[in-house]
């Protein structure tokens, strides 16, 4: 039986301490974590960072690798009355700062081993934020250690008062064209959001979730708070620099549920393999679009996984889910709505469009989020007035079509949408018929100018280890696929793309 939707986003990691004690939370690079233990840090946590004078609605930004400290941190803060400000760990000295100031955090936790960049950045800031550090480096020894700072501390934070409607989490996005932006999330938004994921992705207790995802970011995120919220088991790995590793754990740990981006399902698929792993029963795809050529490898890796495409932004978490039944049949589709949920396709006049016709997703629905930090206008361009009163709807800004059963299409980002040879050509559609060509590992299509043609298409592309092609091979294969507009002009090879630190392919970068 699924455990009961919680008012606050930490109810459920305290519900389960309760519930299943002795079970372990989180297992990452140094051990098993219980449910019972990790909340006792968290507990700790709290009353340090109110000891230490957090206020309600503060914000604690922790800059920490993806290990059980991390959930903790989480916890902890949200327990305090706090608001949680994931930093990716290898985000340098300036973006650290940046966010430190545009989040204006009372608090900064950070890794022993990043200290200098941690200090320099707080110092950009004027000091204005007070900081702890997992354990002090032989540089850096002016900041209390977290440890020590625990273990004199009591598990009994004062009741914080904080309401479902309340700031939980603001998460900076990866940034794919430019500044980051602040987004606001709030507690009932998550609680809502990972209950609906955990009814679509048939997922329960007895779940293994093992994430690469860095917490920082909501698809990450959302692992953590699934497990809490099922009392399952969450195992951490730091970053996947060591994929061999990665499927190693998983057969060793019998993870159950892989979550994955289409830059990670390439490089597996790209390895030499001598078993399969038979232990996972759930596989999914965000951040990206999964090439539907990458199908049949990952069912052979996988074989007993379900694989669930799914869509989603920051602003909302998750968006849509194709059911794994349905793969087959519609295999670039990326779904329906999820439960409890919204999503339909606008013209330039506010109208659904039909079937084929491509439009604007709109969202709508508990899970959207509150604004973006510190920028009215730009959430009033993308948080728009619903149908229903006092409605609100989340205007994605990305093209998508819909079919005659109601299913999506991501067709691109306004950013995938090149018009060339007086077309439209989606950048993704493109790519995936790249995708298809053996040998071709990843591959990134971005419009470049081009005097005659206003815009023309580039592709970029990465052979998998051992393939020889070269880019006429690559071309000539394009040519008996895509109609003569959507052609690339000009085929470049790259030995890897430029990624976000979410592991999107940074469009920007290769132009």
């Amino acid at each position: 039986m699924r455990p009961p939707a919680q008012p606050l986003l930490h109810d459920s990691l305290i519900g389960s301490a309760q519930a299943v004690p002795r079970r372990d939370a989180v297992v990452d690079e140094y051990g098993p974590r219980t449910y019972e233990e990790l909340a006792d840090e968290s507990l700790r946590f709290a009353k340090l960072l109110q000891d230490e004078g957090l206020q309600p609605g503060d914000r604690v930004a922790l800059y920490l690798d993806n290990t059980a400290r991390c959930a903790a941190g989480i916890f902890g803060t949200l327990i305090a009355g706090g608001v949680f400000v994931g930093v990716n760990p290898q985000t340098k000295a300036e973006k650290l700062a940046l966010i430190l100031g545009d989040s204006d955090a009372a608090f900064l936790l950070a890794e022993g081993h990043s200290l200098n960049i941690a200090a320099e950045a707080v110092a950009q800031r004027g000091g204005a934020t007070r900081m702890f550090a997992t354990e002090t480096s032989a540089a850096v020894t002016a900041f209390p250690t977290l440890e020590q700072a625990l273990a004199a501390t009591e598990p009994q934070p004062a009741t914080a008062g904080t309401l479902p409607a309340d700031l939980a989490a603001l998460v900076y996005t990866s940034g794919t064209t430019g500044r980051p932006k602040g987004v606001m999330l709030s507690h009932e938004a998550l609680v809502f959001v990972i209950g609906s994921i955990a009814e679509y992705l048939r997922v329960d207790a007895d779940d293994r979730i093992l994430s690469i995802l860095p917490l920082a970011y909501t698809y990450g995120l959302s692992q953590l708070l699934l497990a809490a919220r099922l009392g399952g088991t969450l195992l951490l790995e730091r970053t996947f620099a060591f994929p061999g590793r990665t499927l190693e754990r998983i057969h060793s740990e019998r993870a159950t549920v892989f979550a994955a981006v289409p830059t990670v399902y390439a490089t597996l698929l790209g390895m030499q393999h001598s078993r399969t792993y038979d232990s996972v029963s759930c596989l999914t795809n965000a951040a990206a679009g999964l090439p539907p050529s990458f199908h049949d490898g990952i069912k052979r890796l996988f074989p007993s996984a379900r694989l669930y495409r799914m869509y989603g932004q920051t602003e909302c978490v998750r968006v849509s889910y194709l059911e794994p039944e349905l793969l087959e049949a519609k295999p670039t589709s990326v779904g329906r709505a999820i439960p409890g949920t919204k999503a339909v396709v606008l013209d330039e006049k506010g109208q659904p469009v039909a079937p084929g016709e491509t439009g604007v997703l709109h969202v709508r629905g508990p899970h959207l989020m509150m604004g973006y930090w510190g920028d009215s206008a730009l959430t009033k361009d993308w948080l728009r007035k619903g149908p229903g009163p006092g409605e609100r709807m989340l205007c994605t800004h990305d093209h998508f079509t819909i079919d005659d059963e109601g299913l999506l299409y991501f067709v691109g980002r306004t950013d995938d949408i090149v018009k060339t040879r007086g077309e439209k050509v989606s950048t993704i559609e493109v790519e995936n018929v790249l995708h298809g060509l053996d040998g071709v590992s990843q591959a990134a299509v971005v419009g470049v100018p081009d005097d005659l043609l206003g815009e023309a298409l580039q592709a970029y592309v990465v052979l998998e280890e051992g393939a020889v092609l070269t880019e006429e091979d690559i071309l000539r294969f394009a040519r008996s696929k895509l109609e003569n507009f959507m052609m690339p002009k000009e085929v470049v090879l790259l030995d890897e793309l430029p990624l976000t630190e979410s592991g999107k392919v940074r469009k920007g970068s290769l132009v």
